[in-house]
C-alpha cells in the first residue's frame, strides 16, 4: 500500500510539473509572438512610421527601434530578476507579460507619419521599449522557472522548450503573416492597415497568458530559498558572483548574435541581398523556424545525456568555422529551397547554443538569486550584440561592404568559443541540484534534532 501511495504522489507531481511546465511555456511563446510580430510586419508597416523612398532606409530606421527596444532588457532583466528572486517567479511572468499586453495595443493603434507626424515614431519607440522591458524580464524569469519546474534528469530537455516556444513565437507571427499575404489581403491593404491585425491578436492572446499564468504554482527551489535566505539582496548578491556573471555574458554574445541573424534579420536578408520575392521569404522563414523548433527538444534530451558544454562546444567550433561560408552562399542563392538548404544547416550548429543556454545559465546561480543572475547579464549581451545585429547588418550593406558583418560575426563566435573551452560542465555542477541536495539535508538533520528532542522530553 505505501509503495502504491508513493507512485501515485510521484504521478501526481509528474503531472503538476508538466501542467507547470506548459502553462509558462505558452505564455512564453505567446510573449515571443507579440515582440516578433514587430520584425515579421516591418516590410510593411515601415513606410507609415518613416516616409523615405529608400526601402533600406525605412528598414534601417525601423531595425533601429528595434535596437532601441533591446536597450532597455537590462533594466527588465534586473527589474523583474527582483520581482522574481524576492516575490517569486509566478508574480514575475505575470507582470511581464501585462506589459507586452500593453505595448502591442499601443502598436496596434498608433497613428500614423501622415496623421501625426514625427509623433508617431515616438509612440511605435514606446510601445517597443515597453515590450523591452517585458522581454528582459520573460527571459529571466522563465529560464529560471522552467529549469526549477524540471527534475534533474531530464532539466534539459524541459528546459529546451524555452527556445521552442521562443522561436513558436515567431513562428506564429509569420503565420499570420502568411495568411495574410495570401488568403486575406493584397499587398496594398497589408501596407496601408492589414499589418495593425498581428498587433491586435497579440494583444488579446497576452491577455489570455495572464489569466493562464494566475493559475501556476511556485517552484520549489523559490520556497526553500524564501524560507533560508528572507531578505537576500538580490543585486548586491549578485555582485558576489563576478565569475558567474561574466559567464553568462560570454556564452550568450556568440548564441544570441547568431539566433537574431538567422531569425529576424534573415528575413530582410532574404529580400534584400538574396532577391527572394515577399512570399518566397516568408515560406523559407517558417520553414526554417519549424525545422528549428523540431531541433530543439532533441538537442536539450542529448546535453541530458553527454553534458551542455559538448553541445556548446560544437556551436562555438562550427559557427566559428561556418558563418562567412554559410552568409556568402545566402547571398547568392538562386531559389527558396536551395535558402532553406543553408539555413537549415545554420540552425544545426545554432541550435547547440539555444536549447541549452537557458538552463545552463539557470544552474550557475543559487536559488535566491537565480532569475536576476540570469536575467540581467543576459539582457546586457543580447541588447549588446543580439538587438543591435539586424541594424549592423544593414549599415555593412549600406556602405556596400556586407561581407563585413560576416567577418564580424564570426569575431563575436570566436569569443564565446573561448568561454565554452574553459567553463565547467553544468550538468555535472548544477547549482540547483547541490542546493536542494543540501537543504534537504537541513531539514533531515532538523527533523531528526526534533524527533531526538521529543524522545529525551
Amino acid at each position: 500500500m505505501e509503495q502504491q501511495a508513493v507512485c501515485v504522489n510521484d504521478r501526481a507531481d509528474m503531472v503538476r510539473r508538466l501542467k507547470a511546465i506548459l502553462v509558462g511555456s505558452v505564455g512564453n511563446l505567446i510573449e515571443w509572438y507579440d515582440f516578433y510580430s514587430y520584425a515579421a510586419f516591418s516590410l510593411y508597416f515601415a513606410s507609415s512610421f518613416f516616409p523615405k523612398q529608400d526601402p533600406t532606409a525605412q528598414m534601417m530606421a525601423t531595425a533601429g527601434i528595434f535596437a532601441l527596444g533591446f536597450f532597455i532588457r537590462p533594466i527588465g532583466g534586473w527589474l523583474f530578476g527582483h520581482i522574481g528572486d524576492r516575490y517569486g517567479r509566478r508574480n514575475a511572468l505575470m507582470i511581464s507579460v501585462l506589459l507586452m499586453c500593453l505595448g502591442s495595443f499601443i502598436i496596434a493603434f498608433s497613428p500614423t507619419y501622415q496623421t501625426i507626424g514625427n509623433a508617431a515614431a515616438a509612440l511605435l519607440l514606446t510601445a517597443r521599449l515597453l515590450q523591452g522591458l517585458s522581454l528582459g524580464g520573460e527571459y529571466g524569469s522563465s529560464a529560471t522557472y522552467l529549469a526549477e519546474m524540471a527534475t534533474s534528469e531530464r532539466r534539459g530537455f524541459y528546459s529546451s522548450f524555452q527556445y521552442v516556444t521562443l522561436i513558436g513565437g515567431q513562428l506564429t507571427a509569420l503565420l499570420v503573416l502568411l495568411i495574410l499575404q495570401n488568403f486575406i489581403l493584397t499587398p496594398e491593404e497589408l501596407r496601408a492597415w492589414g499589418w495593425r491585425i498581428p498587433f491586435f491578436i497579440g494583444g488579446m492572446l497576452a491577455v489570455f497568458a495572464l489569466v493562464m499564468r494566475r493559475n501556476l504554482h511556485e517552484t520549489e527551489s523559490f520556497t526553500k530559498a524564501k524560507a533560508h535566505y528572507p531578505n537576500a539582496s538580490t543585486l548586491k548578491t549578485l555582485m558576489q558572483h563576478p565569475r558567474e556573471v561574466m559567464i553568462v555574458i560570454g556564452l550568450t554574445m556568440g548564441g544570441t548574435l547568431a539566433f537574431y541573424v538567422y531569425t529576424t534579420y534573415m528575413q530582410k536578408f532574404l529580400k534584400l541581398s538574396a532577391g527572394l520575392t515577399d512570399a518566397q521569404t516568408t515560406a523559407v522563414s517558417a520553414g526554417s523556424l519549424i525545422f528549428a523548433m523540431i531541433l530543439q527538444p532533441i538537442y536539450g534530451h542529448l546535453s541530458d545525456r553527454i553534458g551542455r558544454r559538448p553541445l556548446l562546444l560544437w556551436f562555438g567550433v562550427m559557427g566559428t568555422l561556418c558563418t562567412v561560408p554559410l552568409l556568402s552562399s545566402l547571398q547568392t542563392v538562386k531559389g527558396p529551397w536551395a535558402a532553406f538548404f543553408l539555413i537549415a544547416c545554420a540552425w544545426i550548429i545554432v541550435s547547440g547554443y539555444t536549447s541549452i543556454n537557458a538552463v545552463v545559465k539557470a544552474e550557475l546561480f543559487p536559488a535566491n538569486i537565480r532569475a536576476t543572475g540570469v536575467g540581467l547579464p543576459y539582457a546586457v549581451a543580447v541588447s549588446v550584440f543580439g538587438g543591435t545585429s539586424e541594424y549592423v547588418a544593414l549599415w555593412f550593406k549600406s556602405i556596400g561592404h556586407e561581407s563585413g558583418f560576416y567577418w564580424y560575426a564570426t569575431a563575436i563566435l570566436s569569443c564565446s568559443l573561448l568561454v565554452y573551452a574553459f567553463m565547467r560542465d553544468t550538468k555535472h555542477h548544477s547549482v540547483i541540484d547541490s542546493e536542494l541536495a543540501r537543504v534537504e539535508a537541513l531539514e533531515e538533520a532538523s527533523e531528526l534534532e526534533e524527533a531526538t528532542s521529543r524522545l529525551e522530553e
